[in-house]
């Protein structure tokens, strides 16, 4: 009984900061407006490159969302990120992510995401979440898109996961990321419980004084655990994007790379598990998803 509380918690922890964005969509002009205004935090941050990684914890909401420069350009962004179907190559790079299949009927495209534990998983034990596509807008000058769950499992719902991008130049773009969902008393109760066991010793990215919730001068609780789960979904953006240079054959194993080293730039937030056994995971669950439809 006790194993099966650890892992529903667990499972409770990936769904719910993994997806908590209040913030909707900027629009082209106010994107161009917040890449000026965060310029300085851009070019002299902890991350050692242009992103800022924001969170604020509410009543049963946790908000988390990035703002990144990308060094790919955008039209390749906008050709990637509008693409349904290249999205469960993007989400099955985070640990947490199980399995993705594209699913389209009466004139509606929908992800059936299944998310689980950061080891070795079946497809059956693992939570499910079916995320509607919302036709993406698509311009030479921006891009959104997004994907909304209206139910989840552990008493959650109104899922959001948006990206809006505007070109910089030639060869860079401007990236925002963002969460959202809503979740009731059980969830809240349970999260607690996660974060007061198990999850006790994990941070965020974001410093605090010291006697704040979190260790060694990092945030902690529910907003260390959106800080995590963003940075994930951000790089898995990142080394798909990256991967697109390569040979078709050779694009997998470069993005599985790429996933992992970058996540091991941030070993106290972000190690989980050892590098063999991430990339042996995720080639046999990538070729499970191939198959098992």
């Amino acid at each position: 009984m006790k194993n099966l509380w650890i892992r529903a918690l667990a499972a409770l922890a990936l769904l719910l900061p993994a997806w908590c964005l209040a913030a909707g969509p900027l629009g082209a002009e106010a994107l161009h407006a917040r890449y000026a205004a965060l310029a300085p935090q851009l070019a002299k941050n902890a991350f050692g490159g242009p992103l800022v990684l924001q969170s604020q914890e509410a009543s049963r909401r946790i908000d988390g969302e990035v703002f990144a420069v990308l060094s790919h350009p955008f039209p390749k962004v906008e050709a990637a990120l509008s693409d349904p179907r290249q999205w469960c190559d993007i989400l099955i790079l985070h640990l947490n992510t199980k399995y993705c299949h594209l699913q389209q009927a009466q004139g509606t495209t929908t992800l059936d995401v299944r998310v689980g534990r950061k080891n070795p998983q079946s497809i059956s034990a693992a939570s499910r979440l079916d995320f509607v596509w919302r036709p993406p807008k698509v311009g030479s000058d921006y891009l959104l898109a997004s994907l909304e769950a209206p139910d989840g499992p552990y008493d959650t719902s109104n899922y959001r996961l948006l990206v809006e991008a505007v070109p910089l130049d030639d060869n860079r773009t401007f990236l925002h990321m963002g969460y959202a969902l809503s979740y009731g008393g059980a969830s809240e109760f349970a999260m607690g419980l996660y974060l007061g066991t198990i999850a006790r010793d994990k941070v965020g990215f974001t410093r605090v004084p010291p006697g704040q919730d979190g260790a060694d001068g990092y945030v902690g609780g529910q907003r260390g655990v959106v800080e995590r789960n963003t940075m994930r979904y951000y790089l898995a953006i990142d080394a798909y994007l990256d991967s697109l240079s390569a040979p078709p054959a050779l694009q997998l194993e470069r993005r599985l790379k790429t996933w992992f080293d970058a996540t091991e730039k941030y070993p106290k937030q972000l190690h989980e598990v050892e590098r063999d056994d991430y990339l042996k995971m995720k080639r046999d669950e990538v070729e499970r998803q191939k198959t098992a439809q």
